[in-house]
């Protein structure tokens, strides 16, 4: 098969802005030469990522109950331990989602998307990409309390809400126009075993609606998959000792999609380890060759030579590959966000040059 995707840098999906116009527009204006896809930035409440859905998803359904809001007095959680705990009804065995409000919000950019590039601001050929975070990372940080017996009825409602929901989109969105990104986070730090809480058969969270949902998006969709360590509220939530877990991840998810996984994102390590080959070395174990690999080694704080540490480092494992910043730049405003985009779009220009 040839690869589909081939650019130089990824958008993870977050941008520093404030609404979905800003997104776009600066998107187009400092990536479109880079990327294959836009995303929206996801702005405004969508900035938390799953800190939305939990606030708009499973604390409004009536089969669940907040057994304690967030501590924090914004409403809006510090870090996993300041999230709302959230619990299952007793009685209730059996749950269904009617609609996923993150879909509503993605529907409204993409009218935004086909405005601007009406308008030419979004240059043709650029696809809308839309990132999905997975179902246990919506679910893990809010049911804190008795995890498994949780999971075991509110795990099957979100994959059947998740499966309806490309449906949703797809109704609305051309295919050809799709990029569709999984974004995994709490998924990989459940299957480090780090997370105090959670109980159960972690690699099944990620691997059983794995085998299921990507089979589910058509073939002319492009659809990549986000692999991290997490930002709330520092990056990374836990720092790995080398990249084994994620390309293993990234591995079972190229041969079980039942369809061409066109883009894979593995988040690299501190900028102390740029030089650390050990770090790297697992890239050599990447089975992956129709997918475009993105390393997110774009770390704000060493800029460009940072960058060309660590790739120079990860060349020696890994021959071919993009870069991008280790997680969604959402959480990476600095003073001036415009700013720090332009940073970031000269930093992989420069490297790419």
């Amino acid at each position: 098969m040839t690869r589909r995707v081939d650019s130089d840098l990824l958008l993870v999906g977050s941008l520093p802005v404030d609404a979905t116009d800003d997104g776009f527009r600066w998107g187009a204006e400092l990536f479109g030469g880079l990327v294959a896809a836009l995303p929206d930035g996801e702005s405004g409440a969508r900035g938390a990522w799953v800190g939305y859905d939990r606030t708009t998803l499973l604390e409004p359904h009536p089969d669940i109950a907040v057994l304690a809001p967030s501590p924090s007095p914004t409403g809006r959680a510090r870090h996993a331990y300041d999230t709302a705990r959230l619990t299952v009804r007793e009685g209730v065995d059996a749950l269904r989602f009617d609609a996923w409000p993150r879909v509503a919000e993605t529907l409204a950019s993409y009218e935004r998307f086909v405005a601007l590039r009406a308008e030419g601001v979004i240059p043709p050929g650029l696809r809308f990409q839309v990132g999905l975070p997975f179902p246990s990372s919506v679910f893990t940080g809010a049911f804190k309390d008795d995890y498994a017996d949780n999971w075991a009825i509110v795990g099957p409602a979100l994959e059947d809400l998740w499966e309806r929901s490309v449906g949703d989109l797809l109704a609305v969105i051309p295919a050809a126009d799709l990029a569709l990104q999984w974004d995994l986070a709490y998924e990989v730090i459940d299957i480090e075993g780090v997370v105090g809480w959670t109980d159960g058969e972690a690699w099944e969270r990620f691997a059983g609606p794995w085998s299921r949902l990507a089979r589910r998006v058509p073939e002319d969709v492009l659809m990549g998959v986000h692999l991290c360590y997490g930002t709330f509220p520092e990056w990374p939530m836990f720092e790995a000792r080398d990249m084994e877990l994620i390309v293993r991840m990234a591995n079972h998810a190229v041969a079980e999609a039942g369809r061409p996984v066109d883009w894979i994102h593995l988040a690299g390590p501190r900028y102390l380890r740029s030089e650390e080959d050990a770090f790297f070395a697992p890239l050599a174990d990447l089975d992956a060759p129709d997918s475009r690999i993105f390393l997110g080694i774009v770390l704000p704080l060493d800029g460009e030579d940072g960058l060309r540490r660590r790739h120079a480092t990860a060349s020696r494992h890994l021959a071919d590959f993009g870069v991008a910043m280790y997680c969604g730049m959402g959480r990476q405003r600095g003073e001036d966000p415009v700013a720090t985009m332009r940073d970031h779009a000269a930093t992989v220009a420069a490297v790419r040059g």
